[in-house]
C-alpha cells in the first residue's frame, strides 16, 4: 500500500516538473524528452523518468505528439487514498502522497476547471528572462529533494505501523525489494537501503548524513523552482508540500502552541 502511495507521489512530482518546463520555460515535447533522458543519467535514474522521456517524444499516427491529445484527468484505483487514510489514522504527516491523491481528484473535475478557467484570473503571464539551463537544473533538484521527502514520509508511516502492530520490519530490505522490478524501481532505492544498513534504527531518512547532504545541496534550487512556479501561477501541490514539510520538520518551535491556546480558550 505504501509502495503504491509513493508511486502516486513520484508520478505527480514528475508531472509538476513537466508543467514548469512547459508553461514557464516553454520547452517543446522533444526538448523535454531530452531533458528527462539526461536526468535519467543522474540521481533520478528510474523507470518512471525513463518512460516519461518516451511518452514525451511518442508520436501519433499523424506524426504529431500524442501527449497533448490525452485528456488531463487522472483516475485512481484507491491505493493512494488508502495510504493517505492510514497516515491520518496513525497521525503521520504523509503530506506529499495526500497531495498527490488530491491532485488527481482535482484533475477529474475537468468540466468545472474549464468553466473556472474562463472566470478566475491568475497572475499576468510574463516571459521567462532567466537562464533556462540553470532553471532546468533548479527543477531537477526540486524534483530530487521532493522525492526524498516523499520516501522519508512513506518510511515514517511504515515505522509507525510497525510500532502499532509490534512488527519487526527490515526497512533496507523493503527498499531493496521495491528496487527489484516494480514501477518505482530506481537507483535511489539503493541509497535508502544503504541508509538503513548504516543505522537500522534510523527515525527518518532526512537524519541520515547522505540524505541530509542531498537535500541541503538541492535547497536553494528547490526554493527557486517553487517560488518561480508560484509567481507564474503553476499548481505544484507536491513540490510545495514537500518543502513545507522540510521546513516544519527542521523547526524546533512551531506555532502549535498558539493553536493549543486557541483550542483550549
Amino acid at each position: 500500500m505504501v509502495h503504491n502511495g509513493i508511486e502516486y507521489g513520484d508520478m505527480q512530482l514528475i508531472g509538476e516538473a513537466y508543467h514548469l518546463m512547459k508553461d514557464v520555460l516553454g520547452v517543446e515535447h522533444d526538448g523535454m524528452a531530452k531533458v528527462f533522458e539526461e536526468w535519467n543519467k543522474t540521481e533520478l535514474d528510474s523507470f518512471l523518468i525513463e518512460i516519461t522521456a518516451n511518452i514525451l517524444k511518442f508520436q501519433d499516427s499523424d506524426g504529431t505528439h500524442l501527449l497533448p491529445k490525452i485528456r488531463d484527468s487522472a483516475g485512481q484505483k484507491g491505493t493512494g487514498k488508502w495510504t493517505a487514510i492510514s497516515a491520518l489514522e496513525y497521525g503521520m504527516p504523509v503530506t506529499l502522497i495526500g497531495e498527490a491523491v488530491f491532485a488527481r481528484c482535482l484533475s477529474s473535475l475537468k468540466d468545472e476547471r474549464i468553466q473556472a478557467s474562463k472566470k478566475l484570473k491568475g497572475p499576468q503571464k510574463i516571459q521567462f528572462k532567466g537562464d533556462k539551463k540553470s532553471f532546468l537544473e533548479d527543477i531537477r533538484k526540486a524534483l530530487y529533494a521532493s522525492k526524498i521527502i516523499s520516501y522519508a514520509q512513506g518510511f515514517m508511516l511504515l515505522r509507525q505501523a510497525a510500532t502499532e502492530f509490534g512488527w519487526t520490519l527490515n526497512y533496507g530490505g523493503i527498499a531493496l525489494m521495491w528496487r527489484g522490478g516494480c514501477i518505482i524501481r530506481s537507483v535511489f532505492l539503493g541509497k535508502i537501503k544503504d541508509a538503513f544498513d548504516r543505522n537500522p534504527e534510523l527515525q527518518n531518512l532526512l537524519l541520515d548524513d547522505f540524505f541530509k547532504s542531498a537535500v541541503e545541496n538541492c535547497q536553494e534550487s528547490w526554493r527557486r523552482a517553487v517560488s518561480t512556479g508560484v509567481q507564474a501561477g503553476i499548481p505544484m501541490p507536491c513540490f510545495t508540500t514537500a518543502l513545507s514539510f522540510y521546513d516544519g520538520y527542521r523547526h524546533e518551535m512551531l506555532p502549535a502552541n498558539l493553536i493549543q491556546g486557541l483550542a483550549r480558550n
